[in-house]
């Protein structure tokens, strides 16, 4: 029996309706409207940023 697929899933349902605006909004990396923003990382002055499922992999390079 896997333990794994009897976990909660954070990033999505229930969880979002306590976040601000249901977290979503417009990704500061790739200009994405509407999208949820979930991830966490570091601005190019040290500011932290929430950016989107696909920019959260290439936020180093981009920012």
């Amino acid at each position: 029996m896997k333990v794994g697929i009897y976990m909660s899933k954070n990033k999505r349902g229930k969880a979002l309706y306590t976040t601000p605006s249901r977290a979503r909004g417009t990704c500061p990396i790739c200009g994405s409207t509407r999208i949820k923003l979930l991830y966490f990382g570091k601005g190019p002055e040290g500011e932290k940023l929430t950016v989107c499922k696909k920019c959260d992999g290439k936020q180093q390079q981009a920012v």
